[in-house]
């Protein structure tokens, strides 16, 4: 099936899941999502978990080896995980279970639109109340946490991971370049062009995974405007030729003329792109801790590994965001169905959260919670630590992932659009033009 075919496909499918799930929702009563403690006894049975996670990643690992411990001390119990990797397929099979009445007990997803109306539906234990009565609320990061919540401010997924993302960059390369890392945003295309002068790629992005591009879309208009744009973006309430997503469309486009990015960056895919600035061929990258393991240990090339740096999210004149806070996220959120919350499922969850933090953090990743030590590898160089270190020090506000945000329609357009902005195909004004009609027609469906 041609790739328009099926986007346009996965779009419908995604349509009608969402006007079968305003339909059926009131079908059958939802438990009370505030009822986290429910009476009766334990019976053990399989609970199921669908996922949207790599299926030998940390998370999965870690809650397998705690699924096997309830086990022993609860014969009859077991943890089914359906695993999904490919988000957007996910999405499209979690919509439609949704849409159906068939979540299982526990499933994965991000604070979206469709999410709060489950949420709003009662569908969805209310986790704030559920970690306050597990005496675990006060473990989580603030950051963690917030990056669960929905616009209004509640909480519905608990989080597994905490990650920071940063422009990791080789120092050499700047040095033979003349240049200092940007202070601003506005100073990355003067960087590139320096960069290219010297016959290096500026930036190494993986293009064909999309998201990644849509990550420095969000960077502008987080300065320039706070995390309450694409909250008002997202329902329709704020638009693109708004002057944040204005400038955000101008300078992604100066940053394409400027050759930031690599030739043929948008049919590049992430090991690619990673290997263009491990092997030393690009200057930076950017990525989360979660390549911690890749990027700040002796597996790192030796000809580059002294070399490489990072820097956070530089910042722009007159900002309305602190330089600590940039995207520093979550992952993708584990939700409670309350239909199907029961002592069993609770008394699993209290054994599993409990458990998580030291069993994960043990794995060298950043826990969500704060009184976890990650354990720094042998091989890990100071970066590493640092990057641990730096944890404790993110700000409050976040600045979220976009294609997290927005409906899949509005995102899968948005991604097309940037290719063609950032390649010069297409103005500042004309992507403008297209994401407004794409929103006002996504948002008053």
């Amino acid at each position: 099936m041609p790739i328009n075919t099926r986007k346009a496909a996965f779009i419908t499918a995604i349509a009608a899941s969402a006007l079968l799930l305003s339909s059926c929702a009131g079908s059958s009563p939802s438990a009370d999502p505030t009822d986290v403690d429910p009476e009766g006894e334990i019976v053990t049975r399989e609970i199921s978990w669908l996922l949207s996670r790599p299926a030998d990643g940390g998370v999965i690992t870690a809650m397998e080896q705690i699924a096997d411990e309830y086990a022993q001390e609860n014969p009859g119990f077991a943890l089914n995980l359906i695993t999904t990797p490919d988000r957007p397929s996910y999405i499209q099979k979690y919509e439609t279970l949704a849409a159906a009445n068939k979540l299982p007990e526990l499933f994965d997803t991000d604070a979206t639109p469709f999410a709060q109306k489950l949420a709003g539906q009662g569908r969805m234990v209310d986790i704030d109340v559920l970690l306050e009565d597990l005496d675990l609320a006060d473990e989580y990061r603030e950051a963690a946490v917030n990056y669960q919540r929905f616009d209004d401010g509640s909480l519905y997924m608990v989080p597994f991971e905490f990650q920071l993302e940063f422009f990791w960059y080789n120092s050499a390369l700047f040095a033979d370049a003349g240049v200092d890392v940007p202070a601003t945003l506005d100073d990355f295309p003067e960087m590139c062009e320096a960069l290219r002068a010297e016959g290096v790629t500026p930036i190494a992005l993986d293009g064909q995974d999309q998201w990644p591009l849509e990550r420095y879309m969000a960077y502008y208009p987080f300065r320039m405007a706070g995390p309450e744009y694409i909250q008002e973006l997202k329902t329709g309430d704020a638009s693109f030729s708004d002057p944040a997503g204005q400038a955000a469309a101008e300078w992604l486009y100066d940053l394409g003329q400027a050759g930031c990015f690599q030739e043929g960056f948008s049919s590049t895919g992430y090991a690619d792109a990673q290997a263009l600035f491990t092997s030393g061929r690009a200057a930076v990258y950017n990525i989360g801790t979660w390549e911690l393991g890749n990027l700040a240990t002796e597996t790192l090339d030796p000809t580059v590994r002294d070399s490489i740096d990072y820097f956070t999210l530089p910042t722009i004149e007159n900002a309305v965001t602190a330089d600590n806070e940039y995207v520093t996220p979550s992952g993708i959120g584990m939700a409670v169905n309350s239909k199907t919350y029961d002592p069993l499922v609770r008394d699993f969850l209290a054994f599993a959260l409990e458990r998580y933090p030291a069993v994960y953090s043990a794995t060298g990743a950043l826990s969500p919670t704060t009184g976890a030590k990650t354990t720094v590898p042998a091989d890990a160089t100071d970066l590493y630590t640092r990057a641990v270190e730096q944890a404790d020090e993110v700000g409050e506000a976040i600045a979220m992932p976009w294609d997290t945000q927005l409906d899949p329609a509005t995102n899968t357009r948005l991604q097309q659009e940037l290719t063609l902005l950032v390649q010069g195909d297409i103005t500042p004004d004309e992507f403008v033009e297209t994401m407004d009609a794409t929103l006002k027609e996504n948002t008053d469906d």
